[in-house]
């Protein structure tokens, strides 16, 4: 049987999400295009993409990441995130459609990025780093954006599955006030699968000891993959 994906890179670097710690994510790009169901299976055992490649960690002495779901059967917004989704309906214009890469887009990943302190050593993205980050895919893969007062607000990078939904990065303009444009995203995205009949939104890895984490466990009840079986916390 001929092989569905091949690594491209496997070394242990410095953890991206705790400082101290020593990360391994081995890089598998699939040799073909992805299939919606074949999204599925990778989502379910906790795969995550960056480009047209796969990752799942396998550290040498952490399993702080956790990946984490909501299960659209039982999950319901609290009355804070009700009312910023209802806000945000008000205020914001929803675009969906093909991932865009342009002048506008860039300036607002690098500013946010640069207020929410997660700039990184190798300084603001420019066009090349933003496809293959982004928009360079081995899947279906959408655009989310966010219009406040015509100009654009927030940008969500959505994959696509047969029954799911993966939130594959989020970013949005911090000077913004009152909208809660992080949250709304998400909870837009939950309205998104229900109107198409999808169970899952993917969000990811919770790290409990990463404070750009913490806003995922705010969802409740959510899944997590613990120790390879997905487990309801209300």
């Amino acid at each position: 049987m001929q092989p569905q994906e091949v690594i491209i890179y496997d070394q242990l670097t410095p953890c991206p999400y705790l400082e101290g710690e020593t990360a391994r994510l081995p890089l598998r790009q699939p040799l073909a295009h992805l299939t919606q169901r074949q999204v599925d299976r990778r989502l379910d055992v906790g795969d995550r993409r960056s480009g047209y490649m796969l990752y799942r960690p396998h550290c040498p002495n952490c399993q702080a990441c956790e990946p984490i779901r909501l299960n659209l059967e039982s999950f319901r917004p609290n009355a804070t995130q009700r009312r910023v989704y209802r806000r945000g309906m008000e205020m914001l214009e929803t675009r969906v459609g093909e991932p865009i890469v342009d002048d506008e887009r860039i300036k607002l990943f690098n500013l946010h990025r640069a207020l929410r302190n997660l700039e990184r050593d190798d300084g603001p993205i420019d066009q090349i780093g933003y496809e293959e980050f982004l928009t360079d895919s081995c899947c279906e893969t959408i655009e989310l954006s966010y219009w406040y007062e015509d100009r654009l607000a927030g940008v969500a990078i959505t994959d696509v599955g047969k029954s799911s939904l993966s939130a594959v990065y989020c970013f949005f303009d911090p000077t913004i006030e009152g909208l809660s444009i992080g949250t709304f995203s998400v909870l837009r995205q939950v309205e998104f699968c229900r109107a198409q009949r999808r169970q899952f939104l993917y969000l990811g890895f919770f790290v409990a000891g990463s404070a750009h984490m913490q806003y995922k466990a705010k969802f409740h009840p959510h899944e997590r993959r613990l120790n390879g079986v997905w487990t309801t916390v209300e």
